[in-house]
């Protein structure tokens, strides 16, 4: 049967998006699908934008029939504007955020964990489900639109971020393809995706507003995460190119982060009122302050907001604690600490991370992001050529602050004030762009257009042990091999030079495997004895297993790697036999990893 439309999923921490376009048409109709969602307790709406906040519903609401859709009657979970309403008000009950915790190398991603620090006979899940759930809805509603059109029948783009690794990526997968998504759909970086949007709006005038040799900056901000990602224009036969030149490693700042600065400042104001709040309560204040900055940092919004969090104790039951915010007051606070004034080599500052650790998430330390890309700027700049980004291109629910979009160019404009940086004008639609874009993208694959080339964002490395006499109380130094180069184009393989290794029969063999976004210069088979602690990124290590053949005498087998980067921008790694018939799969350790 052959595909009718491309669809686009954005699959964000704060809110999911389906875009889709017909591939029958001459030009690209991205459109956008709107979706019946609960807003409240046997109310359904419908949203072109749905919350990623799953809620576990009581008994009684489940029993009740409360939380139904038009595709189900027995909804025993909410996501949308409902969850999204109930996380402050029961943040036991309430997941949010999955999407930083499918990269949160530190827990077993595939365990009932969340929502974090809740009771478990409510009945947790894990990322992964959480993340099921989100897609499952968005197909639902696509089913629900378009019921000739199954899903699995049709061309679906899949947004990741850049700075995902090769594991996150593997699990947003897992996740897609329990939900009804086809597996052969592609994964594209959110960054493009916003770039994709942006040259579909702009049509041809694209062109006229770059020069050869531009640097563009996708600065993406998220709920959870910023995503850095630097594109250049290039001379192609006398028309303007455009190539991914880097991305940024995995920041875990963003409006998720604002608000929990914000929650901080104001359980201060609470302690003035001689109320300090428990757990419970912080989680309830987090959710709450999201709401305050959305409706304060809204370009009409009020001049002040009041902030409540439902009381706890022999003194407070039944009641509410509230304070009062100013908006110029926010708007001070989250600029000078997320984007303060920076020198352009100015680095992110090692601090200790301050208060409501019982979120769970490994934020920055630093939550400064000016000082995070003035070093990422900084790591991809050489002594031929600077990074200093041309343009700007604003995406992620962030930027619908015009002072948040100011400050930041202030900020870099600093940098090089001969040449301060402009925004690139078109697809200002910061709440969609990605999933347009990533319909767009679907789009031009059948039926041609502007492409960004780049291939694999960032090298990858296997971890060597070095061999030698053992030395107690020290392990053994380490080695790293290149086995896939940055820029590896999709659909493309190779044989990795190197040393034959050798894997036991019957035995399980784990890899520890790295990542770098800087090193860009390394091919498979280069050996590195030493790097730097930024340089590279250890993620979740990759393990096989060689089935036990009794018949043969040597249990060893001699293997070399072989790497491939599949159509759908998947990352695969082989042990390819030397001596022998033979291929083994490597497959990413992510519970080992967490529980070690």
């Amino acid at each position: 049967m052959s595909k009718q439309f491309v669809i686009g999923i954005d699959l964000g921490t704060t809110n999911s998006v389906l875009a889709y376009a017909s591939l029958e048409g001459e030009t690209a109709e991205v459109q956008l699908l709107s979706m019946p969602m609960v807003v409240d307790a046997s109310t359904i709406e419908n949203h072109n934008s749905l919350p990623s906040f799953l809620y576990l519903a009581t008994e009684q609401e489940a029993s009740g029939k409360s939380l139904e859709l038009p595709w189900s009657d027995d909804q025993r979970f909410a996501v949308g504007p409902y969850a999204r309403r109930r996380a402050a008000e029961l943040p036991d009950r309430t997941v949010a955020a999955a999407k930083s915790w499918l990269c949160h190398s530190k827990v077993d991603r595939r365990q009932p964990i969340l929502p974090w620090n809740a009771p478990d006979e409510i009945g947790k899940v894990s990322p992964v489900v959480a993340s099921q759930r989100y897609i499952e809805h968005l197909v639902a509603a696509w089913h629900a639109s378009f019921p000739d059109a199954p899903i699995a029948d049709q061309e679906v783009v899949l947004t990741v971020p850049a700075s995902f690794d090769a594991a996150a990526r593997e699990l947003t997968r897992e996740a897609a393809f329990a939900a009804g998504l086809p597996t052969n759909l592609l994964l594209l970086e959110e960054p493009q995706a916003a770039v994709y949007s942006w040259l579909n709006t702009s049509g041809d005038d694209w062109r006229e507003q770059l020069s050869v040799n531009d640097t563009i900056l996708v600065c993406d901000i998220g709920g959870g995460t910023t995503d850095l990602t630097l594109v250049r224009t290039t001379d192609e036969e006398g028309g303007l190119q455009l190539q991914r030149i880097a991305v940024g490693d995995h920041l875990l700042v963003g409006g998720d982060n604002m608000d929990l600065a914000l929650a901080h400042h104001v359980a201060e104001r609470f302690k003035e009122q001689n109320v300090s709040l428990d757990p419970w309560q912080s989680v309830s204040l987090w959710h709450s302050c999201r709401a305050a900055k959305e409706a304060l940092l809204a370009e009409d919004g009020p001049e002040t907001h009041t902030i409540s969090v439902l009381g706890r104790g022999s003194k407070l039951i039944g009641g509410t604690v509230t304070v009062d915010v100013a908006r110029e007051d926010v708007a001070k606070f989250l600029l000078d600490g997320f984007l303060p004034a920076c020198k352009a080599k100015d680095k992110p500052q090692k601090q200790s991370i301050s208060g409501f650790q019982e979120i769970g998430l490994p934020f920055e330390s630093d939550p400064a992001i000016t000082r995070h890309l003035a070093a990422f700027v900084d790591s991809h700049s050489t002594d031929e050529q600077s990074a200093y980004p041309a343009h700007v291109l604003f995406n992620g629910g962030v930027f619908k602050s015009s002072a948040l979009r100011n400050r930041l160019l202030e900020s870099i404009g600093k940098w090089n004030p001969k040449s301060p940086t402009q925004p690139l004008q078109g697809g200002e639609d910061l709440d969609h762009a990605v999933a347009q874009g990533a319909a767009y993208y679907g789009w031009t694959k059948h039926h041609g257009g502007v492409r960004i080339r780049g291939g694999v964002a960032r090298s990858y490395y296997v971890g060597i042990e070095t061999s030698g006499l053992a030395v107690p109380g020290a392990p053994r130094p380490l080695r790293a091999l290149c086995v896939v180069p940055f820029g590896m184009e999709e659909g493309t393989e190779c044989e990795v030079p190197s040393g034959e290794f050798a894997l036991v029969l019957g035995e399980q063999a784990t890899f520890r495997l790295f990542s770098s976004a800087t090193r860009k210069d390394d091919q498979p088979g280069a050996l590195l004895n030493s790097w730097a602690d930024e340089e590279l990124i250890e993620s979740d290590s990759l393990e096989t297993s060689l089935p036990l053949d009794e018949s043969i005498e040597d249990p060893y087998v001699p293997v070399r790697f072989h790497s491939k980067l599949t159509e759908l921008g998947v990352f695969e790694l082989w042990c390819a036999a030397t001596r022998a018939d033979g291929d083994w799969k490597l497959e990413f350790s992510i519970r080992e990893d967490a529980e070690g």
